[in-house]
């Protein structure tokens, strides 16, 4: 597969179905299923967890039989097995932002019925920077030396995984917001669902608009990982986008379902840190010692192996919980003894 098989310049009309698709689905989400806000029930987001699995897994399906009617057994094969490791990848690094998500809402202290609303228009930006990513990964991978300084970057980037604290974020201290306290006064108070408010005549942003500022913000960082990491799996821009974006739409039921329950996980940044140093590695070297192309079969095995033993180790060995120090009460001397 050296020669892209699905051009943009051909296939403009599957991305527009596809975006089409996404699009109805937003709509029906938002106006709909949510059009009144309420809190996500861990049983809700559970049906709508399955539901985005079962719909990609659907989309995988077909796009194999589209492919088998196109080309080689062996060719429909490997676009399968890409798209649905590119999407194990994006999913699984999207954990990450489940951990923002909840110190963002905690520390802007956003009602649970909310939550989604932020999400949502969270969740939209991400779908726009992530085409914006892609679309420039697709033009950079045209050079062969793009590959290897992917590649390093993914490997650093897992390595300082595995040694970096969980530092408290601080989003006073982020740019973007900084920026905006410039331009715009932010109120401290919520004024219902709305992102922005009159305060004392003026526009003023609500704390819901700055939590949705700052979770865009982190998006992008996070895109810098995971866009390079499915480009390392595929050349093909089609398959990196849709195998993202299935991943960032199942991203708002999955932090509803997990919510409460992160802290769990203790160990899955090592497993997420051994992936990237896995598909960094696939760049750098892998793909040349097995001859251009390290088995896709092979790369979506190591992957879920990989993520699911970070996560059962986590659930058997969970963190030990730091008891308080029990002081003991000072006898009070007797005077009269003296």
């Amino acid at each position: 597969m050296n020669n892209i098989l699905f051009p943009f310049a051909e296939y403009w009309w599957f991305y527009a179905a596809f975006l089409g698709f996404v699009g109805v689905m937003l709509a029906l989400d938002l106006g709909v299923f949510h059009k009144k806000e309420h809190d996500v029930s861990f049983k809700e987001a559970s049906i709508w967890s399955v539901i985005w699995v079962s719909l990609a897994l659907i989309f995988s399906f077909g796009f194999y039989q589209y492919s088998l009617s196109k080309f080689t057994p062996e060719i429909a094969n490997t676009v399968w097995l890409e798209f649905l490791t590119g999407y194990v990848i994006e999913y699984s690094l999207s954990i990450d932002n489940i951990f923002v998500f909840v110190l963002v809402f905690s520390y802007f202290a956003i009602p649970s019925k909310y939550r989604h609303r932020v999400l949502f228009y969270g969740i939209l930006g991400a779908l726009i920077f992530r085409g914006v990513f892609i679309a420039l990964g697709s033009v950079l991978m045209q050079f062969h030396w793009v590959i290897y300084l992917f590649g390093a970057f993914l490997i650093i980037t897992g390595i300082k995984m595995v040694f970096s604290s969980d530092a408290e974020i601080e989003p006073d201290k982020n740019i973007l917001i900084r920026i905006l306290n410039r331009f715009m006064p932010v109120s401290n108070e919520l004024d219902g669902k709305n992102f922005f408010t009159r305060k004392h005549v003026r526009l003023a942003a609500t704390p819901l608009f700055v939590a949705l500022l700052f979770l865009e913000f982190t998006d992008i960082i996070f895109a810098v990982d995971s866009v390079p990491a499915i480009f390392a799996i595929t050349k093909e821009p089609l398959i990196v986008f849709t195998s993202n974006i299935f991943a960032i739409m199942g991203l708002r039921s999955m932090y509803f379902m997990l919510n409460g329950a992160v802290d769990k996980f203790h160990l899955l940044k090592y497993g997420l840190a051994v992936v990237l140093v896995f598909v960094g590695l696939k760049m750098v070297w892998l793909n040349d010692a097995f001859g251009g192309k390290f088995p896709i079969s092979w790369s979506l095995g190591i992957i879920l192996g990989t993520i699911g033993l970070s996560v059962v180790v986590s659930l058997m060995f969970p963190p030990k919980e730091v008891k308080p120090v029990e002081v003991e009460p000072v006898e009070e001397v007797n005077q009269s003894a003296v």
